[in-house]
């Protein structure tokens, strides 16, 4: 089987290295193409304005100075032998829950992945619940593993990808694991921190209040709360169907 491994912390992120860990125990034929620096935040962006850079690193190892997008695109027209079997994406410092998903340059990776028809999977791990800014990477490195070989073998048919994302709290206070939806936080947790720069002129950092919501059951949120490993199936198909009747009439 063959992996391919991207995320949007950049190819030197320490989330990268323990997803690397995590292909590394299903297969001996891994495939790393991520960005060269973080793209945090990029979405389900693709570069057409600008070149490509390709930076070979060691063997099956790439960077590519672009999206997380760009690196899937990259790995499956340019860089591999052949279409990956598996791709999987992260795993992300910090949660991708609720509303972090339309964000998420790690849940765009799955998607460029899904969109290519490959079984895709994007991997995050959570903090600021109990630990504060500590990331227990662990967590992720001790539990993905057989999350992932348990679910890669499903078909859960086209434009289907799986969100996982992995509680902050210690490997052994994990209490199970949960399928869930994608929830909504009761606040707006994004947050425009206004600074000063040494000429006396404003500038500005976009950033997520850390702040714990009050979520319905079911949601990726709760279970994450919960100290449950979330896995939630998402879709590429945004068309909200129950709305179609209503418009139908409205323009008839």
């Amino acid at each position: 089987m063959r992996i391919l491994v991207s995320n949007d912390d950049g190819i030197g992120a320490p989330g990268l290295a323990v997803l690397e860990h995590i292909a590394g125990t299903l297969s001996d034929d891994v495939w790393v193409v991520a960005p060269e620096t973080e793209q945090s935040g990029a979405s389900h962006s693709i570069s057409l304005a600008d070149p490509l850079r390709l930076r070979e690193h060691s063997a099956q190892r790439y960077s590519v100075q672009g999206s997380p997008a760009d690196c899937v695109l990259m790995a499956v027209k340019k860089i591999m032998p052949d279409v990956p079997d598996l791709l999987l994406s992260g795993v992300n410092r910090g949660q991708n829950i609720a509303d972090d998903v339309t964000y998420s340059g790690t849940i765009a990776a799955a998607m460029e992945g899904t969109a290519l028809g490959i079984k895709s999977m994007a991997l995050s791990q959570g903090y600021g619940v109990e630990s504060g800014r500590e990331l227990r990477w662990e967590v992720a490195r001790d539990h993905g593993p057989g999350i992932v070989e348990r679910l890669m073998s499903l078909d859960l048919g086209p434009g289907v990808f799986l969100n996982i994302n992995f509680p902050d709290c210690k490997t052994d206070d994990v209490v199970g694991i949960a399928v869930t939806r994608q929830g909504k936080r009761d606040q707006n947790m994004l947050i425009v921190d206004e600074r000063v720069d040494a000429r006396g002129r404003n500038y500005y950092w976009l950033g997520f209040a850390r702040e714990m919501s009050k979520p319905a059951e079911g949601t990726d949120l709760k279970a994450v709360y919960s100290r449950q490993i979330s896995v939630t199936p998402l879709h590429m198909n945004l068309t909200q169907i129950e709305a179609m009747e209503a418009l139908r009439a409205a323009l008839d």
